[in-house]
């Protein structure tokens, strides 16, 4: 269909295009056919296939190409091009003018920030609990600023009492009681608003430069945009045409231009005039309404199936030989899941609206340190700090540092601090020193600074543990980098002083703010939002998230603007957003042969319905008698697996044989070889948790910790005995109760045991028994014909008699019963491995309960003591011959083994 065109004035004139595939081969043929150009050739200042004394000013970037090669295929042979630039960049070449600076976003404001924190009443008025919840409001209130500067500038510059006419009008679309419940908001957005009306604003300064080009025309303009200019837009454009030809391009949005199918479902995208009433009776018989062959549809069952079929739906058009595709991201959810799978099948999507900036590996690890540095050195927090690509990555061995850092800090049970941290590190100084220079870091982030200063901090931090190397070599790192130089440069005027709460917060509002978009020189594949298709034509099209969450977009209220009060100021509305989506979806429907329409027919269980404008679209194609929309059918190649029975795994691994061998772990082999096997052949063992409630194995170690300070004292007078095991109890306790205030009810439990073990001693050494060493270390090596093994475990007690004779005891924070059932079942051959490790012969082997029964504490005595020794040591022999002979160490582990078995994912017991 040829341009419509409409003669203004004979130096203006607008130009009508439907919304189609062939819009810039219409927009060139218009421009080539223009009365401008007629006129300027009749006045010999145009050569044949000169174009250069024509500017045109197109939206974006992309129709600055789309142009030019449309012209190269309406004019035949070589051809000078006209300028053709954007009107962003149009202002970007020109000169500044001098003493005018526009003030940057960032310092505009936290300079707005600094001063809403001085008023108590708007912490209240807007529930803010601290002062950086109102952040957010100076990030919405400066948003509000600058709509209302673009909607009223123009009128305000014409006439200076026109902004308050306006705002006078818009309040009394306010019921009274709204307004007065309102008033000091309304107080507040006028008074900001007008604040930020300097020459210093962006928007101010942008418009100054925009009527700056108009005054100096001196070219006939051609204006291409695909939507209504707005009210700067407006004036710049009544300039330009005041003083040179100016031609505006656009689309043609009336009932008889678009495609009668898509007028007839979503009449509110016409021209206001061509809108028909009522909407729901009769369509108008000029109106044919015919199944669209380019529009297809497909309803996933969830979020997973959306995204496969969509990423199967592209590699099924490239594969039939398509090269220009576009994935229209209404559910970004979806479509980065969608560019994950098309990554994995090594298809590189071209996105070109980007992610936050916030999202990235890079600023992530930025965030992780402004939360180290709050949490005060967290432990979880601080090992996924260390675990960051970009942290101490010179460092050799990082990865073996950090952990061996988790274990120790786990095992340590080390929740919080830079010191506990450090002092957990002792036997690791490698990572002790980096631990140390965090700490050090982390104390020049205290105080108020200005941000300028915390910008230093920050870097300084980044250079101390070579962050920033690692950083400059990442696309999204080196935008980091950048995204500080700048604010460091934009913020010098800002003299306010900011604490680490109101820095970080603010750091994060520019991270979310900032969009992250990556060098992709492949551009088969795009993924862009709806409005980035506009005057764009693809081979295919796939748009995901076609529900009635996504398409419409939801609209975001702000503050109290209704939009009643929004169209009185000339602001956007919903209806004028949502009109404005609509206009997108069918000129993307217009001007594509192939668009699929996708969204989860479910979502957590619950039917989720199609976007509105479909349904209205399936609708009037159903009162039309018309066939119903075609279903878009993507098959998944299936994949052939071979099925294997699982079995039980028997390993066996005679070169692991282990060189040393402890109680513990000859108890692991008798109870589940293939658990010896994991954890003490390939040293596989689960990380500790860390919990700030103190367990049981903790109790125990506190007591094994009092009782060898105790002993270890010599020789004291009965009458004291009680006083010294208090203090020792009192100081170790002490130092646990200051990390967790639940260790208390161990306390308690150790006093009420306390009296019965002292009185336990009183009767061992009326029996002739007296303490020879506590808490030691044994070794003694076992051997046999063609091999050996090294005994060794540490032993927590042994007492003598005055005949030599020793025996072994065991302190256990359990009671006399569970003792004597554990030595009844023979389950734990603990005793008598210490009683082979002794070079001393023992005469018995005690455990002594640490749980008092009737206020007594009774040891357990083991059971045929040597025999055990010599039946043990000859097991030892038996098994570990037979594991260097290449036995099979199988999981038969009972139940009760497994249940707590730290390698039972690895042995998959349960599956076989």
């Amino acid at each position: 269909m040829l341009p419509h065109t409409t003669t203004l004035m004979p130096s203006s004139a607008t130009v009508l295009i439907p919304p189609s595939a062939t819009f810039w081969d219409d927009a060139a043929r218009a421009l080539l056919q223009s009365e401008l150009r007629a006129q300027m050739a009749e006045a010999g200042n145009l050569a044949a296939n000169d174009l250069s004394v024509v500017r045109v000013v197109v939206s974006t970037f992309a129709h600055i190409q789309l142009l030019k090669s449309a012209l190269a295929r309406q004019i035949d042979g070589a051809f000078i091009p006209p300028t053709i630039t954007s009107l962003s960049e149009y202002i970007r070449l020109l000169p500044p003018v001098e003493g005018v600076s526009a003030t940057a976003a960032s310092e505009r404001l936290m300079s707005l920030y600094a001063d809403l924190r001085q008023h108590a009443w708007l912490k209240k008025l807007f529930s803010a609990r601290r002062n950086t919840d109102l952040l957010p409001l100076a990030e919405i209130l400066l948003a509000l600023s600058d709509e209302l500067t673009q909607a009223m500038l123009p009128s305000l510059k014409a006439s200076p009492a026109a902004a308050d006419a306006r705002w006078q009008a818009a309040l009394e679309q306010l019921s009274p009681v709204a307004r007065n419940l309102l008033s000091d908001e309304t107080q507040l957005v006028w008074t900001i608003w007008k604040s930020q009306l300097d020459a210093n604003d962006a928007i101010v300064t942008r418009y100054a430069q925009m009527m700056r080009i108009a005054q100096q025309a001196h070219l006939p303009l051609f204006w291409i945009s695909p939507v209504e200019p707005d009210a700067m837009e407006q004036a710049f454009l009544d300039a330009y045409g005041a003083r040179q030809s100016l031609a505006v391009i656009k689309l043609d949005w009336r009932t008889d231009t678009i495609n009668s199918t898509y007028a007839a479902a979503w009449p509110e995208m016409l021209i206001a005039d061509d809108i028909p009433e009522p909407f729901f009776d009769d369509l108008p018989d000029s109106l044919n309404v015919a199944t669209p062959a380019a529009l297809k549809l497909y309803a996933a069952q969830n979020l997973e199936a959306e995204a496969k079929a969509g990423a199967q739906t592209i590699i099924d058009w490239l594969q039939e030989g398509k090269t220009n595709l576009a994935i229209v991201a209404q559910d970004r959810v979806v479509a980065r899941r969608i560019r994950a799978l098309l990554e994995r099948a090594q298809i590189v999507v071209a996105d070109e609206t980007g992610w936050k900036l916030s999202t990235t590996r890079a600023a992530s690890a930025i965030a992780a340190w402004l939360e180290l540095v709050a949490a005060r050195a967290e432990t979880v927090g601080l090992l996924d700090f260390l675990k960051s690509p970009f942290v101490f990555a010179a460092l050799e061995d990082k990865a073996d540092l950090v952990m061996q850092s988790e274990v120790a800090l786990r095992r340590a049970n080390v929740l919080s601090g830079w010191d506990a941290a450090a002092n957990a590190l002792t036997a690791i100084p490698q990572a002790q020193r980096m631990i140390n220079l965090l700490a050090q870091q982390a104390s020049g982030f205290a105080g108020r600074k200005t941000l300028c200063n915390w910008i230093t901090a920050t870097n300084q931090t980044l250079d101390a543990i070579g962050m920033r190397a690692a950083l400059q070599v990442d696309a999204a790192g080196s935008q980091l980098i950048q995204l500080l130089q700048d604010i460091s440069q934009d913020c010098v005027q800002v003299g306010h002083t900011f604490s680490f709460s109101e820095w970080r917060a603010f750091l994060n509002l520019q991270l979310e703010a900032k969009a992250f978009v990556q060098l992709n020189l492949d551009k088969r594949v795009v993924m862009l939002p709806l409005n980035g298709a506009r005057l764009r034509a693809f081979d295919a099209v796939l748009m995901v998230g076609a529900d009635a969450e996504h398409l419409p977009s939801q609209p975001t209220e702000t503050l109290f603007f209704a939009n009643v009060v929004r169209r009185e100021l000339g602001l956007a509305t919903r209806e004028s957003r949502q009109r404005q989506q609509l206009r997108d979806v069918t000129e993307l429907l217009s001007s594509n042969d192939c668009v699929v329409m996708s969204w989860q027919a479910h979502k957590n269980g619950e039917p989720n319905p199609v976007s509105p404008w479909i349904e209205r679209l399936e609708l009037c194609l159903a009162r039309a008698g018309a066939a119903p929309i075609a279903r878009h059918d993507v098959q998944i190649a299936p994949r052939t697996l071979q099925a294997s029975a699982a079995v039980m795994p028997a390993p066996s691994a005679a070169q692991l044989l282990p060189k040393k061998l402890s109680a513990s772990g000859y108890n692991s082999l008798v109870a589940c070889p293939y658990q010896f096997f994991a954890t003490r052949m390939l040293g596989l063992s689960g990380i500790d948790e860390l919990s700030d409630m103190p367990e049981k194995r903790d109790y125990g170690d506190w007591l094994h910790q009092i009782l060898a300070q105790f002993h270890q004292a010599g020789s004291v007078p009965s009458s004291e005995r009680a006083a010294l095991l208090q203090k020792i109890s009192d100081q170790v306790f002490a130092h646990e109760l200051d990390k967790s205030a639940a260790a208390l009810g161990y306390y308690a439990r150790w006093q009420k045991a306390m009296p019965a073990y002292l009185e336990w001693i009183s009767e061992r050494e009326s029996q002739g028994w007296h303490f020879v060493l506590g808490e030691e270390k044994f070794e003694k090596v076992l051997c046999w014909v063609d091999g050996e093994v090294i005994l060794h475990g540490r032993v927590d007690r042994m007492d003598e008699n005055e005949n030599g004779e020793r025996v072994v005891l065991d302190y256990k924070s359990t009671n006399q019963l569970a003792l004597r059932d554990k030595l009844k079942h023979g389950e734990d051959h603990q005793l008598p491995f210490y009683g082979l490790l002794s070079d001393t012969p023992l005469s018995a082997a005690l455990y002594i309960p640490l749980e008092a029964s009737k206020d007594k504490i009774k040891e357990v005595e083991a059971p045929q003591f040597e025999t055990w020794q010599q039946t043990l040591a000859e097991q030892i022999v038996h098994n570990m011959q037979a594991i260097a002979e290449g036995a099979p160490l199988p999981a038969t582990g009972p139940e009760p083994v497994c249940q707590y078995c730290d390698v039972r994912g690895l042995c998959r017991k349960g599956a076989w």
